[in-house]
């Protein structure tokens, strides 16, 4: 059965645990649209050097105001040119410190709205290929038009879960605000990581790291899957 990378949504809130990147195989750091400025992407980027964990870029649309949460309506070329100066910002930091940006994973509405709409996705990808080249991977959902389009363009695409997040009986995530749409029990996230990872339908299992309990549910979810001999403890080179 194949290893499951654990990645955690990180540089967002002052204040943050510095353990959640030691939790971490992947730190996905917000760069400037959602949430994120120089001072917190220097700070997340120190502790990911300092974890030894991969870094990946974690762009969202410029809506600081509703934390990325809500789709915004941009051209192609504006949201390109969006996607591109966020994960140019943290390359630039990163090489500061001698470390590389390896993946990218979408922020909020972004990542679901490339899931949805081909352009979406399509203007997604041209602004990380733009930043970053096209050897970077992409974090994403299972199915969707993010994915096809990555397929297309023979860039690298790691397939997500939720261990925090509650699921539809179609497999679609419950919409935040919904009752019981975020999982606030370790033991319980941690038992749904073991289902995802057991499944072969993702590569990565997310945790928030904005969340109440993100260390807690950071900690039993490492736990569960390296005692299952399912965790890929993704060091960086």
């Amino acid at each position: 059965m194949a290893r499951v990378t654990i990645n955690v949504d990180l540089g967002e809130l002052p204040g943050e645990d510095e353990e959640l990147y030691a939790l971490a195989g992947v730190c996905n750091v917000a760069c400037g649209g959602h949430a994120g400025d120089e001072g917190s992407m220097r700070r997340a980027v120190g502790c990911v050097a300092r974890a030894r964990a991969a870094l990946a870029a974690h762009p969202g649309y410029p809506d600081r105001a509703r934390f990325g949460r809500a789709s915004v309506s941009m051209a192609p070329s504006a949201l390109a040119e969006c996607v591109a100066d966020q994960c140019g910002a943290i390359a630039w930091i990163a090489r500061a410190a001698g470390i590389a940006v390896d993946a990218v994973k979408p922020h909020g509405a972004l990542y679901h709205d490339a899931a949805r709409d081909p352009a979406i996705a399509r203007a997604l990808i041209d602004g990380v290929t733009a930043a970053l080249g096209g050897g970077v991977r992409l974090v994403g959902p299972p199915r969707g038009a993010l994915a096809d389009e990555a397929r297309v363009r023979a860039i690298a695409y790691a397939r997500e879960g939720f261990a925090d997040r509650a699921y539809r009986a179609d497999g679609s995530l419950v919409p935040r605000g919904d009752p019981g749409a975020s999982i606030e029990e370790p033991d319980e996230a941690a038992t749904q990581a073991l289902r995802l990872a057991r499944s072969g339908a993702v590569e990565t299992i997310c945790v928030h790291g904005d969340g109440a309990r993100a260390v807690a549910i950071a900690r039993a979810v490492r736990t569960a899957l390296a005692t299952a001999a399912l965790l890929d403890a993704q060091v960086a080179p």
